[in-house]
């Protein structure tokens, strides 16, 4: 009998929900067959089967939330492939405390030493947790999450579990927390018309709610508020690309709102290239694909890509890349409803501009005229650690001196 791990699918997700399985217990496949969909964070991935055999058993059913490395399924290898894995002189090094671990483009043996995933600027960086005595020290994914966020050394960090692998409660204890005082915010008793069964959020809803709380525990946001008198304008105009490319001549202007942040250093990285993070409603979703270099796309490239995005979006085809390291953030909320907002940034980016519903308002013209004209309302959220508030008004100014302006 054989196990299939999830296998890490990449920019260092440490879960993912099962979408749909595209084979039963009892069926017999072959290498590459379409084994099941799972959503992660980012995007629905197909992952294949990495053995011919029969499915014994799935250890997962969908809507499960299954973390990276755990048991997804059991095997019964055809004779032909376990003689192969049998004699790979990969296979005949491992010891008796090792395991096969898949990975979606192939096969990979690997020892039970534990990867530490650790984040850097512009993206993930995957390295061994140190060693202690001459050995690789392990600990459980969800403990090495946690010391990431609370910033503990797992070299100096003892393990309590089995074979000496770092736990949860191990973590909390090199921090001085429990796990009570880690999760300080505790349910009232609750009566008998909100009593009842909570439901657990998943996949991107699920992603939200992480990246949020960090956006709230870790950023100094500040918001300003101003409009772009849009009266100028003729005809029909695609405002969003307008937006995108006023954006993107802000940037120009001050580019220190394209930028990540690293709180560590403290440093920050100002970067050239302009990846547009457009947020888009879909359903009980949002996701949050990426232009890539949008300030170098006229209005009708920048059509194009959010088209393409849109339709992506509902036929859940949106792949990992297509949403990976924006720069900056686009927020459009107000084709929904709402004049301004306080939109959170994302680390470790440092910027988002939402936009509101257009209104028309009463103005006093430089006649001292009285006219009604169309104005977008526009919400700029900044990181204050790095953005001073000259920088991120002197980005607000010219992006709606561009807004302005008649094509």
């Amino acid at each position: 009998m054989t196990t299939f791990h999830l296998p890490d699918l990449g920019e260092g997700l440490q879960e993912a929900e099962i979408v749909s399985w595209h084979v039963k217990e009892g069926d017999d496949v072959r290498v590459d067959q379409l084994m099941v969909s799972v959503e992660t964070a980012k995007a629905v991935v197909e992952v294949p089967s990495p053995y011919t055999g029969k499915i014994v058993r799935l250890l997962a059913k969908p809507g499960d939330v299954v973390a990276t490395h755990q048991a997804l399924v059991e095997f019964k290898l055809s004779d032909v492939e376990a003689a192969a894995i049998a004699s790979s002189p990969l296979t005949n090094k491992l010891s008796n405390n090792t395991s096969g671990s898949m990975t979606v483009v192939g096969r990979m043996n690997v020892s039970d030493h534990e990867l530490i995933e650790r984040a850097v600027m512009g993206g993930t960086q995957r390295s061994i947790n140190g060693i202690r005595n001459g050995t690789r020290i392990k600990s459980a994914p969800a403990a090495r999450m946690l010391a990431k966020r609370l910033s503990i050394d797992l070299n100096r960090t003892n393990g309590s579990g089995r074979d000496g692998v770092i736990t949860v409660d191990d973590v909390l204890s090199a921090a001085k927390l429990t796990r009570q005082s880690a999760n300080a915010y505790q349910l009232p008793v609750l009566g008998e018309r909100l009593a009842g069964e909570f439901e657990p959020l998943h996949g991107p809803r699920r992603m939200m709610s992480q990246s949020m709380t960090a956006s709230r525990d870790e950023i100094a946001m500040v918001t300003v508020f101003d409009d772009a008198d849009v009266h100028a304008w003729k005809g029909r105009v695609d405002m969003t690309a307008r937006i995108i490319r006023a954006l993107c001549r802000g940037l120009a202007t001050e580019p220190s709102l394209n930028a990540i942040f690293d709180p560590h250093g403290p440093a920050r990285r100002v970067l050239q290239h302009v990846d547009v993070g457009i947020a888009i409603d879909v359903g009980d979703k949002l996701l949050v694909p990426v232009i890539r270099d949008a300030h170098t796309k006229s209005l009708v490239e920048l059509r194009n890509e959010l088209n393409r995005f849109k339709l992506a979006s509902k036929d859940r085809t949106l792949t990992m890349d297509d949403m990976r390291d924006p720069t900056i953030t686009l927020t459009n909320f107000g084709t929904l409803a709402g004049r301004y907002a306080t939109p959170l940034i994302v680390p470790p980016t440092v910027a988002i501009l939402g936009t509101g519903k257009v209104h028309r308002d009463v103005v006093a013209t430089e006649t001292g005229d009285i006219e009604v004209h169309p104005r977008i309302p526009l919400s700029l959220s900044f990181d204050h650690r790095c953005i001073t508030g000259g920088e991120a008004c002197r980005f607000l100014a010219m992006t709606i001196k561009d807004l302005e302006l008649s094509e």
